[in-house]
């Protein structure tokens, strides 16, 4: 069965058949000439099968060298890693492991592979505590995905504080074998805020750079993307939090332009990124 069953493996299937074929009462050379081996191959897992029955057939464990690693080491190491922190350094390194633990930076990266651990990534999260979280990313998701007929749907936000730098000498051009070169050094002149709004359909950005970021600023910039986009068409903004988007002000200029529809990410959310 052993022989003739589709999923053994071959080295195995031809032991059998060399049973099977001694056991017919065929010779060692006669069965090496059948099954095109050997004669000494067909000898050594006849007195296999004669020793261990089917036992025998079966491939001996390969002799290696001992594990030099405890147990009780690749505990430590993963212990350490997850549960303790190194002196004077943000994260373990495989070279600080290496020295706390006794092991070599080899097997300290082995150990973190096996385990899937890597110390030096770190993501970040922040859970909202909006009430109406849920209504919310349901309302500006569905705008990304499936915005309203004949209208615009924009993603308004601000970076502040940016620095507006120069540097000190005109940047040298790409050339040949040769990579575009800038002067390490650079002077300051101050800072600027960017204010920018994003067509999610097109790609398509309107913005502006202004030296503060109050809600005077933002009045301004809305007038520019009044300017700046077709008439006959609602407008859906979305903005996050920033108490310049509630100021009485906005308010009164978006009752006066009643096509604009405003609607808030999430507090701690920033949803308008998932443009």
């Amino acid at each position: 069965m052993i022989a003739r069953r589709p999923k053994s493996a071959q080295a195995l299937a031809m032991r059998a058949r060399i049973v099977l074929g001694c056991e017919e009462g065929m010779s060692n050379s006669e069965v090496a000439r059948k099954l095109h081996i050997t004669g000494a191959t067909v000898g050594k897992w006849r007195e296999r099968f004669r020793e261990f029955g089917l036992d025998g057939l079966l491939d001996e464990p390969r002799v290696g060298a001992p594990r030099k690693i405890t147990d009780e080491q690749i505990e430590e190491v993963i212990t350490k890693t997850l549960e303790a922190m190194p002196a004077n350094s943000t994260h373990w390194s495989t070279r600080l492991m290496a020295q706390e633990a006794g092991l070599t930076q080899n097997a300290i990266v082995r150990i973190w592979r096996a385990f899937g651990l890597q110390p030096h990534r770190v993501e970040s999260f922040k859970f909202s505590k909006d009430p109406q979280f849920v209504e919310k990313v349901r309302d500006i998701v569905g705008l990304y995905l499936n915005p309203p007929d004949r209208a615009i749907v924009l993603c308004v936000d601000e970076k502040s504080q940016v620095q507006a730098l120069n540097r000190t000498q005109p940047i040298l051009p790409l050339a040949p074998g040769v990579p575009a070169r800038q002067s390490h050094d650079y002077e300051r002149h101050g800072v600027t805020s960017l204010f920018a709004a994003m067509d999610v359909a097109s790609g398509v950005t309107i913005s502006t750079c202004y030296r503060r970021h109050r809600h005077q600023e933002f009045l301004r910039f809305l007038d520019q993307i009044e300017a700046n986009l077709p008439g006959g068409f609602e407008v859906h903004l979305v903005m996050d939090n920033y108490g310049t988007h509630k100021v009485a002000k906005v308010r009164s200029w978006l009752a006066r332009h009643p096509r604009y529809h405003v609607h808030f990410t999430p507090t701690s959310s920033g949803c308008e990124d998932l443009a």
